[in-house]
């Protein structure tokens, strides 16, 4: 990818919504350069893709916006991982690698973690509460996340910080222009992760635990494990531990941004806490942090007018059909008074977020220790904030507050 177009993506990436309202309002599928596919952007249309995943292949899920360089690529290729993930599944290979994701993020899992993830949501807030002010990013958003999901893994708290920098450097990798040394330097931060990974694996398969990790090697595992397996683990793994930590990261930041942006909003949180539940529905609406997938045609098909050959690339877009006005009334208009209509924040179908109640309660319980113990919260006003240019995660890049 050129330079001007690099910088057309960045644009798009940082503000996407002007051009998901065009899109909306123009007749069948707009066709974008800069990520090399048909936009989804209505909300019927996108509901369609997701309602026939036997047309609309998920193997190009998570397509790189950017090819890393050989000498990042040969890095990688001395790690572990690369075999097929449940978001990159189709039919039945699917279901096979769901299962026992959604087996460890049962209620009755997420339950368990709550008490865990209380406390820690008390103690980082604990760490910077008599400061005056905060970068929420790093000191809570990058943290809490990363100790749950980390939790109910099976992680030593000392590997979390490590697994989730990888995650971190996985994605700017794969989605953001760097330099060439600065690609090799993410690349060895990724392997060092899948080391950390493939020794738990192999630890878990010599003495099994009640944690997740051991559940998904006895899906897999069947007599002595391989070197195939362990690669099969650790790219389980990874995609669980990013998903699980990147998207929660994102949404707090995007929540706690707009409801400071609107203090009208934040004041009436802060005195109606019952609200939290609504206001965590409308803030992942509004500015939905997985703003959409790939996916790829797998025969010629017709998608809102548009025909599409077999092979086709489109972006599904949910941050677009979130604002999609058929769907939701005022849909530019971040409202925590509004009555719920359903969105597609965690995804819709064989494909929905298996993770989405893990995400609420942690977004439930930010919220209630920020309007209790901190109900002056507001933006710093001199730190303009920028949001990171991605479709995968997006969030800000620093979140600066003060009371």
């Amino acid at each position: 990818m050129d330079r001007e177009l690099h910088a057309r993506l960045d644009e798009l990436q940082r503000d996407p919504y002007p051009l998901y309202t065009r899109a909306r309002q123009t007749d069948g599928l707009t066709h974008l350069a800069e990520l090399d596919a048909w936009l989804v952007a209505r909300d019927a249309d996108v509901r369609e893709v997701l309602r026939r995943p036997e047309d609309f292949s998920s193997a190009m899920a998570l397509r790189p916006d950017v090819l890393p360089a050989p000498a990042a690529l040969a890095v990688l290729g001395g790690g572990f991982g690369g075999r097929p993930v449940v978001v990159t599944a189709d039919g039945a290979e699917h279901q096979r690698l769901r299962a026992p994701i959604v087996r460890g993020l049962s209620p009755a899992r997420v339950t368990a973690v709550l008490p865990y993830a209380a406390e820690r949501a008390a103690a980082l807030v604990d760490a910077f509460a008599g400061d005056g002010h905060v970068e929420l990013m790093s000191a809570y958003a990058k943290r809490l996340p990363g100790e749950v999901i980390g939790r109910i893994v099976g992680l030593d708290p000392a590997d979390v910080p490590g697994v989730v920098h990888g995650g971190h450097r996985a994605e700017e990798l794969l989605f953001r222009p760097l330099p060439e040394d600065e690609q090799i330097a993410a690349a060895e931060d990724v392997v060092a992760m899948q080391r950390t990974l493939d020794r738990y694996v192999q630890e878990r398969y010599d003495e099994p635990r009640e944690d997740l990790c051991s559940e998904l090697i006895a899906s897999v595992v069947e007599g002595p494990l391989t070197f195939e397996h362990r690669h099969q683990l650790v790219a389980h793994l990874q995609n669980l531990l990013l998903a699980g930590h990147l998207t929660t990261t994102a949404l707090i930041g995007t929540t706690v941004l707009h409801l400071l942006r609107h203090p009208g909003q934040w004041e009436l949180l802060c005195a109606e806490p019952d609200r939290i539940p609504a206001a965590i529905e409308e803030a992942a609406r509004y500015d939905t942090a997985l703003q959409g997938f790939r996916r790829i045609t797998t025969r010629p098909v017709v998608l809102a007018g548009t025909e599409l050959p077999a092979g086709a690339a489109l972006f599904v877009a949910f941050g677009a059909a979130n604002r999609d006005e058929r769907r939701h009334a005022r849909a530019d208009t971040f409202d925590i008074t509004r009555t719920s209509s359903r969105h597609l924040a965690f995804g819709f179908g064989v494909h929905s977020c298996p993770g989405s109640q893990l995400a609420r309660e942690q977004l439930r319980l930010t919220l209630e220790e920020l309007t209790r113990r901190l109900p002056g919260l507001r933006p710093a006003e001199d730190r303009p904030v920028v949001m990171r240019p991605t479709m995968i995660h997006r969030s800000p890049y620093v979140l600066r507050l003060t009371w």
